[in-house]
């Protein structure tokens, strides 16, 4: 398998094959959404459009990075969103960097959203392509994250070679300056366990593919066996 591991703005052409990766904290959050029964998540472009989609149906809920703000549901935080009850929602959830990347790559044959939450399950769902070609976008601190690109190049290696032992991958990702900023108080909207939480690897059986349905990307949870969505299912 051929891999790239590219930053947003060095995409210059769309790859048949994307995997994005946000690990802290964007698609730690989304596998941690599925888990509390989400149903689906749209990934918003904009702040705007989360908060449109959520006055056009109250019932779904909106996240964002940093603190609480008028309009929005809760952060994007997996210690606070594992105290929530998600059955059958809708999550709209718009991030600096992760939702950035997916929309990026939005025309893609195949698009999924991965961290170490979920890096087995991404794995395996490539190793069911059997694709030729992986482009993963390292989406965090232009392209230079040290967590994302320590989780892409997890996920790389767990593709080809079964039983690749994490620890160095994950201590990279903890000795990042993201995950410093988390525990410090740097950034805003933050839960004391979400840094433990985005370094748990495997806690989820499913991998997240993302796909537009209509006008909107949207993300939902895919075990190895479970079918695509219809490319014209409605939202």
């Amino acid at each position: 398998m051929d891999t790239r591991f590219l930053g947003i703005t060095d995409l210059v052409e769309v790859p048949p094959v994307a995997v994005v990766v946000d690990v802290m904290r964007a698609f730690t959050v989304a596998a941690w959404a599925f888990a509390q029964g989400a149903e689906k998540i749209v990934l918003a472009e904009s702040l705007d459009e989360a908060l449109a989609l959520k006055t056009r149906h109250p019932d779904w809920v909106a996240l964002k990075d940093g603190p609480f703000a008028p309009g929005f549901d809760t952060v994007n935080s997996p210690g606070l969103l594992r105290s929530m009850d998600l059955g059958g929602r809708t999550v709209v959830q718009k991030t600096t960097a992760g939702t950035v990347g997916a929309l990026a790559v939005k025309e893609a044959s195949l698009v999924l959203c991965a961290s170490f939450v979920v890096a087995e399950a991404t794995a395996q769902l490539l190793r069911t392509r059997r694709s030729d070609s992986v482009t993963f976008v390292v989406t965090g601190d232009d392209g230079q994250a040290e967590e994302d690109l320590a989780c892409a190049q997890y996920i790389a290696r767990t593709a080809t070679e079964a039983g690749t032992d994490p620890a160095e991958f994950l201590r990279r990702a903890a000795e990042s300056r993201a995950a410093a900023e988390l525990a410090e108080g740097v950034r805003q909207g933050v839960h004391p366990d979400d840094v433990a939480l985005c370094l748990e690897v495997d806690r989820f059986p499913f991998a997240m593919v993302a796909s537009l349905e209509g006008s909107l990307m949207v993300l939902r949870p895919r075990t190895s066996s479970a079918p695509s969505p219809a490319d014209d299912a409605s939202i």
